[in-house]
């Protein structure tokens, strides 16, 4: 069968333009001017574009308890975040956590060491907080690489772009496909290793707590878990000041076999969403809230 190329329409290619221009300034900037320039940027065109109002409608319903200034300085945080995360894709192969910088502290190296120690595969799971890719970093600079399957870019252009960007962060990434997830299955079954974010809405998912509301979650980290008997580590990834961080592993999770493989599975999806949860909470700012995450999102 032929593949058919779907060819790039000329908005594509302005759009593709423009990050490529904003890429090759932050790239030929030192990583702290370069972070705190995608700062400001974030900050001036984020509130402009229509993904604010859903964000801002998000915050609203996940966190009625603060107040209508607090929700705004929150939404200019995260603004400013995510231009810092577009400046730093460029930056990610300078990255060094395990070198006594500073740059990155890392807490739990100890849980790294032993997946790759164990003899047996495992599951790498963050969210989108803090700088994410660097989760990912944590692993594979430990000797941990990981295979992922992530959601590919709508601009093809764009795409390409990013994955040229994530190849310095090392292992494999598959853009999500029937493929992709028979690679994730394959991986375990060889004893690798998988990275996996999960905390974007999956309408085929399981209804899963997050924020008082059912949200529709992927259940595939907890049934391949379950399936190959491996052990699930979650990594936080906080942004300190400026383009320095923190990263937490934290030891495996406990999950529970009790033979009811649906009620198991909902489980550890509730256990992982609870953990987001406190985690972005505590840091809301460091977060994407412009995610479809609940059924009901209309925003």
């Amino acid at each position: 069968m032929v593949e058919t190329r779907i060819r790039p329409t000329l908005r594509q290619y302005a759009a593709y333009a423009l990050v490529r221009v904003l890429s090759a300034l932050f790239a030929a900037l030192p990583l702290d001017l370069a972070s705190g320039l995608g700062g400001v940027i974030g900050c001036a065109v984020g509130p402009l574009t229509p993904m604010h109002r859903r964000a801002r409608a998000n915050l609203a319903r996940a966190l009625p308890e603060i107040g209508a200034g607090a929700r705004r300085r929150i939404l200019r945080g995260m603004w400013a975040h995510i231009g810092r995360v577009f400046a730093e894709y460029p930056h990610l192969g300078h990255f060094r956590l395990y070198d006594g910088s500073g740059r990155v502290e890392v807490i739990g190296a100890e849980h790294v060491d032993a997946l790759r120690e164990d003899g047996i595969g495992g599951i790498f799971v963050a969210g989108h907080i803090g700088n994410w890719e660097l989760a990912s970093l944590g692993a594979t600079q430990r000797g941990v690489p990981l295979v992922h399957v992530y959601r590919a870019a709508n601009n093809p252009l764009i795409e390409r772009l990013i994955q040229r960007w994530r190849s310095a962060v090392g292992g494999v990434h598959h853009p999500k496909s029937p493929r992709a997830a028979r690679s994730l299955v394959a991986a375990l079954a060889a004893g690798e290793h998988l990275g996996m974010l999960v905390d974007q809405k999956y309408n085929e998912g399981i209804a899963v707590p997050f924020f008082g509301r059912d949200a529709m979650t992927a259940p595939a980290l907890a049934e391949l878990a379950l399936k190959f008997k491996v052990p699930v580590v979650a990594a936080r990834v906080e942004r300190l000041k400026g383009a320095r961080f923190r990263l937490t592993v934290l030891p495996p999770l406990d999950i529970a076999r009790t033979g009811d493989r649906a009620g198991d599975v909902r489980a550890v999806m509730t256990r992982i969403n609870a953990l987001f949860e406190d985690w972005i909470r505590d840091r809301p700012e460091q977060w994407l809230w412009m995610h479809r995450r609940w059924p009901d999102d209309r925003d």
